[in-house]
């Protein structure tokens, strides 16, 4: 690369961002200009620094990393976006791609996978990892033999709700996993129901196994 590429990093684990960012001082193209622990935060970062790469957890706190993605996309897009998660859910997948990010890995890759998308953004390419690269085939070929499901457009939040759902879990479970309220979760599930037009839990958990949200 002609420049050094000037990084933002986003997660609210700190050991795992202390370790990438120690990882990343050995690249002599790639600097790690800051760091934050929130969506919120990470906004922040951005409008000051402008960095060339923002490397962001989706799971975050304050504001999860694809609305973050969102508006820094919309207000800032030069700015090249990169997705970390745990999760494989194709939801999150579809999500963070239409927020025109240029990579999407799982936490569990390779640093020089990363290293690598941080490059290939920079020349306008899209990474993911070979995990999410088959589930996003198998979502596409899904949604032509489902045609109902391709013009289902879940948030994040309602994906999360909708795979513990899906998973057995009952509505205070959720509630409790997501730190969030009885009433929100029962919010997001009539939400679900009206975006997929089905009625009950055994269609949504059908749906949600179809989408790759869970396995069971």
């Amino acid at each position: 690369m002609d420049k050094t590429i000037r990084v933002v990093i986003a997660d609210d684990h700190k050991v795992f961002l202390e370790g990438l960012c120690s990882l990343v001082k050995d690249e002599t193209d790639i600097e790690i200009v800051g760091k934050a622990g929130s969506g919120v935060e990470l906004l922040e970062l951005v409008a000051q620094l402008q960095p060339d790469v923002v490397i962001s957890d989706i799971s975050m706190p304050d504001m999860n990393g694809i609305t973050a993605a969102q508006k820094i996309t919309q207000e800032y897009p030069d700015v090249r976006i990169i997705a970390l998660s745990m999760h494989k859910d194709t939801q999150f997948v579809r999500e963070i791609l239409k927020t025109n990010a240029y990579g999407f890995l799982l936490k569990d890759c390779c640093f020089d996978e990363l290293a690598h998308a941080v490059r290939s953004a920079m020349k306008g390419e899209v990474c993911l990892s070979q995990p999410l690269r088959d589930s996003v085939v198998m979502d596409y070929i899904g949604t032509l033999r489902n045609p109902q499901d391709e013009e289902v457009a879940l948030s994040a939040r309602e994906s999360e709700v909708l795979k513990l759902i899906a998973e057995g879990n009952s509505t205070k479970e959720v509630a409790e996993q997501l730190c969030i309220s009885v009433k929100t979760v029962e919010t997001h599930r009539r939400q679900i129901m009206q975006k997929t037009k089905y009625t009950n839990i055994a269609e949504l958990t059908k749906y949600a196994i179809r989408c790759g949200l869970t396995t069971v």
